[in-house]
């Protein structure tokens, strides 16, 4: 996970949704270079093992998407988050997701 919170929120939004033991990994603003810069993600994927041609970045916003570019990864947008869907356009996500099960459903045939 690759979030513009700081620490402390992070760490406080996984225990309290109980989905830390679905990160492998995770970088936060205060950690590293903010978005849109690279860094976040180019650590992240040095830490996992994993090369730009085979990491998603599944972001709300156009700095997730921009980052993504940025590191030479592809982008899903979520359109149900922080920024409106018609902003990620010029930013040519392999998908805009309008829901969780679309999201899903798409991950599930393309993943």
């Amino acid at each position: 996970m690759a979030t513009g919170k700081g620490r402390r929120g992070l760490d406080a939004a996984l225990d309290g949704s109980g989905l830390r033991a679905r990160f492998d990994a995770t970088r936060t603003a205060e950690e590293t270079a903010g978005k849109p810069h690279p860094q976040m993600l180019l650590e992240l994927m040095e830490e996992l093992g994993a090369s730009p041609e085979r990491t998603l970045m599944i972001g709300d916003t156009t700095h997730d998407l921009e980052m993504a570019r940025n590191a030479g990864c592809a982008g899903i947008a979520v359109g149900y988050g922080a920024h409106p869907a018609e902003e990620f356009a010029p930013y040519a996500p392999l998908l805009v997701a309008h829901s969780v099960p679309e999201l899903a459903q798409w991950l599930r045939e393309h993943g």
